[in-house]
């Protein structure tokens, strides 16, 4: 084993992201690894090292928007109103596959998969059954959908149109991050080109007619989930972010149009204060970035909004009831961190969908940290000291520097056509498992601390046969009351506009109105684009 530099009886301690921990951190560590002058400034004030307001919780709490959605919309929106009746002040909304990857729950594809991972949506008639009730303008509502986020989408804003709402003040966050899906969940529908071509549509469409609502949250959660390490998570989530910025400025707007709408959704699990580390010089670069190289006149235009929680990745089916601790510490980092939204994984995350009880003690942790714990009380705690600052300013230079390396191999979106980036998180997927299996991972219940004889006594979430048919029956009987007419003139006007080049959002609003399924909305546009085909990485 080797040893430590300061000590030579000391074992090393090596970080994930390669950063080697000295026993002991002192001022002229923040100095030798300084980046700029700038690099700590009051919380609220370029670079935003300490947070983007200047009052952070001690003005308001984050948002706590726990993640929901299974069976059908009726069940979805019960246990909406059961976690709105416990505190939660934000909706995050799952989708069954089939949703997620444009198929109708009577599609033979999604046979044994409708609302099992997240709640059905075939047409219009689900959004307003699953929001019947909600206030849109009290509680906003995160839509985690990607392959099929445009007609989502669609559907919700044509759900606030008949409801009465301002589009113009409505609030929100669609995730309708492609790119990482192409790294990570795989939930992808259309090539890559045309892809990225539909986030551009929403995020012109927003920035014209919704521009209080975040059309796209790079997701560099599922990245690091899938295998990459906390410095590639950051890295190549903000080398997503720049593709999107690129797409839409050469749409003609320009970056204080829309970056003040972006937002992000990042992981947590490992070490604690490479974590937090991760997250404060994120955020410093990701400010720099939008300035430095965009020229951004809206200092709004470089805020690093997230949502950032509990990774599953790091909870485990052995020794359950560890999820809840680890659930806390995970929490505890993302408010020292300065999130501004955070869902936090469930105890049970590891093995099913997540019961009441364990949703309940999820959002218990968080309101326990703003209530009891005084973690709230002053903005970045953890400032001035002599190892969070040093790493901070490590993790900035590591993850300007993977930027620079698949900036400099063509980009992002090249590296993603090609499989590149699959490959490299796929292949530190590998070693990592490898790492858990041998022994060199240190993984509390599962290689060390593990009880011979482990009772586990877990509550798995029914999933309930009966949902499936009947939200067929439900979907036919939508087809059956709907004008077939407007339905195929609608789909028609989409299928040119997609021909045409034109943006696609309206088109899309227009076709949800009348009805149409998401599975007829995607057969057109898979006429006119085509389906992705994964390369091989191996």
């Amino acid at each position: 084993m080797s040893k430590g530099k300061d000590r030579p009886d000391l074992p090393q301690v090596r970080l994930e992201s390669g950063i080697e921990v000295k026993p002991v951190y002192t001022a002229d560590d923040i100095a030798a690894t300084a980046i700029a002058a700038d690099d700590i400034a009051p919380p609220g004030e370029y670079p935003f090292t300490r947070g983007i307001h200047p009052l952070m919780y001690r003005r308001r709490p984050f948002t706590m928007r726990q993640y929901a959605g299974f069976g059908t919309p009726e069940e979805t929106r019960r246990r909406f109103a059961y976690l709105m009746e416990r505190g939660q002040t934000g909706l995050n909304v799952a989708f069954d596959l089939p949703t997620q990857v444009g198929l109708d729950s009577d599609d033979p594809q999604a046979e044994g998969e409708v609302g099992r991972v997240g709640m059905a949506v075939d047409t219009l008639a689900d959004m307003e059954t699953a929001f019947e009730g909600i206030d849109l303008n009290e509680i906003t509502v995160s839509l985690t959908i990607n392959g099929s986020a445009p007609i989502i989408m669609a559907m919700y804003f044509a759900l606030a149109e008949k409801r009465g709402y301002d589009l113009s003040s409505l609030r929100g966050t669609a995730q309708n991050d492609i790119l990482k899906e192409f790294v990570s969940r795989n939930t992808w529908i259309f090539p890559v080109e045309p892809s990225v071509k539909m986030v551009g549509d929403t995020i012109e469409y927003c920035a014209r007619h919704l521009p209080r609502y975040s059309p796209v949250s790079v997701c560099g959660y599922h990245i690091r989930e899938a295998g990459a390490d906390p410095v590639q998570e950051m890295a190549y989530a903000f080398l997503i972010a720049r593709a999107y910025i690129d797409h839409s400025l050469e749409r003609g707007l320009s970056v204080d149009d829309f970056a003040s709408r972006l937002s992000f959704n990042f992981d947590i699990h490992g070490n604690f204060f490479e974590q937090i580390a991760k997250f404060r010089a994120g955020r410093r670069l990701w400010a720099r970035i939008v300035k430095e190289d965009y020229g951004a006149r809206n200092p709004r235009s470089g805020w690093l909004r997230m949502i950032a929680g509990g990774g599953g990745g790091g909870l485990t089916i052995e020794q359950p009831e560890n999820n809840i601790a680890r659930s806390a510490y995970y929490a505890l980092i993302s408010t020292l961190s300065g999130t501004q939204t955070m869902a936090l994984c469930t105890y049970d995350e590891a093995y099913t969908i997540p019961t009441e009880k364990a949703a309940r003690i999820a959002l218990r942790t968080m309101q326990l940290l703003t209530t009891e714990m005084g973690i709230t009380d002053t903005v970045d705690p953890l400032a001035g000291s002599y190892y969070v600052e040093t790493l901070t300013n490590q993790m900035e230079s590591l993850i300007r520097q993977e930027m620079d390396r698949v900036e400099s191999a063509g980009g992002i979106v090249k590296a993603i056509s090609q499989g590149e980036i699959q490959a490299r998180v796929a292949r530190q997927a590998y070693a990592w498992e490898k790492g858990l299996r041998d022994g060199s991972i240190r993984k509390v219940g599962v290689n060390c601390f593990v009880e011979e004889e482990e009772e586990r006594q877990v509550e798995f979430h029914p999933y309930d046969e009966g949902a499936a048919a009947r939200q067929v029956r439900s979907l036919k009987r939508v087809r059956s009351q709907r004008d077939a007419s407007r339905v195929a003139g609608a789909l028609a006007a989409l299928e040119t506009a997609a021909r045409q080049g034109q943006n696609l959002v309206e088109p899309c609003i227009r076709a949800v109105s009348v009805y149409a399924s998401v599975g007829e909305i995607t057969t057109v546009l898979k006429r006119v684009f085509g389906t992705y085909r994964e390369p091989r990485i191996f």
